[in-house]
């Protein structure tokens, strides 16, 4: 691959139309686009991995989606810088890496359903072990793409969210650039090869868009498997962001929930340094006595720390991600030291922190309020005559397909509708349908 034809700004389902040129650059566009949508706004009533605050704020969606999108932008203009010193004529767009980086960081979330990854979870199991299952054999009779359902993906669904045409809106969906699209495809490929993990890059809707993409942009066929697609090389740069900020923010806010203590909490951090840089954190640390502020602290060198160690793993290995054969994320490929520390939180997160009482809660809450709302809302567009579907239907926005002509099409258009809901508005609904909750006379 080439960085030439891979750093493209040509907008999706605007290939035709040249507009007049602006201040901001078509990446620094893509950024503005995001932030001022309604689907990114709905982030901030969206769980990260703890129930929305009370009166301890933890993270949401949306200040996940920020940090991932500020440390996106340093990892980008990193690699930014040392590629137009390696390339004097390359790419007029190379400067620009840090923006495309920053702007796919941004939407990287916006697919995933309410409840956090519990929320993908309860929708397979609907498909897959519950009510759902009897759809199969319908949809797979029709030609349709089942796995795309059992193996719900928040990463497909941003994919669909971003470009998909709704009724009423424009052809490309947000209309972005090629570059900041394929930014955010982690898994390039189709359900039918996610294998165990279950992760996969684009439904069966927008698959063609995906290869439309790939092409413009010279994204070859994998070296190890034809069926998939090489990662666009700007998207281990927005994993990494979201390995790095997630891995350190849990810790941060279990311990602010007092699911870890302030010790547990500092020791973890302060894993990452050794040698003399570890004395001199811990002096400046201790300059502050308020808890939060150390770790404040501790939070930004670790970021900063992880940043570089991941941004020469990149450029060290530029040649294997440019020709499709680079492997694993780039946090593994770190220096030992750094690599240990990150899997220590990882293992206490995982202990400790992913199975508390408060996250479990949320899960076992996602389950039952998505089997509900997904069987009431399939009902409703399988048998849209009925007198309780027509009062359903009449909840669901008109820019969902419920008139789909294909199985496939009607679970598909519920779907979009629930995924979209914030936790909030996906709990009201389900007190509202199921007459545990009245409007006030």
């Amino acid at each position: 691959m080439d960085w030439n034809q891979l750093l493209s700004g040509k907008r999706l389902g605007l290939e035709a139309y040249h507009e007049r040129k602006h201040e901001r650059t078509d990446f620094q566009r893509d950024y503005d686009r995001l932030i001022f949508s309604a689907p990114f706004r709905r982030l901030q009533n969206k769980t990260q991995v703890f129930p929305l605050p009370g009166s301890i704020f933890v993270h949401n969606r949306l200040t996940h989606s920020l940090e991932v999108s500020c440390v996106g932008r340093s990892l980008g203009n990193n690699i930014s810088k040392a590629l137009m010193r390696k390339y004097p004529d390359g790419s007029m767009n190379l400067p620009e890496i840090g923006s495309i980086v920053s702007a796919a960081c941004l939407a990287h979330d916006m697919g995933n359903p309410p409840f956090g990854h519990s929320g993908e979870r309860a929708i397979s199991a609907y498909f897959e072990e519950g009510n759902g299952k009897k759809w199969e054999e319908q949809i797979r009779g029709e030609g349709g793409r089942w796995d795309d359902f059992a193996h719900f993906e928040g990463n497909a669904n941003a994919m669909r969210l971003l470009t998909h045409q709704f009724i009423g809106r424009r052809e490309g969906g947000f209309a972005l650039t090629y570059s900041t699209i394929a930014s955010i495809v982690k898994y390039p490929y189709a359900s039918t090869y996610a294998g165990d993990k279950g992760k996969f890059g684009f439904f069966q809707s927008e698959e063609a868009t995906y290869r439309r993409i790939a092409e413009e942009l010279g994204i070859m066929p994998s070296p190890a498997d034809s069926h998939k697609f090489a990662r666009h090389p700007l998207v281990y740069l927005v994993e990494a962001a979201d390995d790095i900020c997630y891995q350190i923010m849990d810790i941060e806010d279990a311990c602010k929930l007092h699911i870890l203590t302030t010790d547990e909490a500092l020791g973890l951090f302060l894993g990452y340094f050794e040698g003399k840089k570890l004395e001199h954190v811990k002096n400046v640390m201790c300059l502050v006595r308020d808890t939060n502020e150390q770790l404040a602290y501790l939070r930004s060198c670790i970021i900063g720390l992880l940043v570089d160690e991941c941004s020469h793993v990149f450029l060290r290995n530029e040649d294997k991600l440019l020709d499709g054969t680079f492997s694993g994320p780039l946090i593994k490929g770190m220096g030992e030291a750094a690599v240990k520390a990150y899997d220590n939180c990882t293992e206490v997160a995982v202990r400790k922190i992913y199975k508390a009482k408060e996250v479990l809660d949320i899960e076992l809450a996602g389950y039952h309020i998505f089997s509900h709302l997904i069987d009431s809302f399939t009902e409703a567009v399988m048998s849209p005559s009925h007198a309780y579907s027509k009062l359903l239907l009449q909840r669901m926005p008109e820019q969902y397909n419920a008139n789909a002509l294909d199985t496939y099409g009607k679970i598909q258009c519920v779907l979009d509708y629930i995924s979209g809901m914030t936790d909030v508005y996906a709990l009201d609904l389900y007190r509202k349908i199921t007459g545990m909750s009245l409007p006030a006379v």
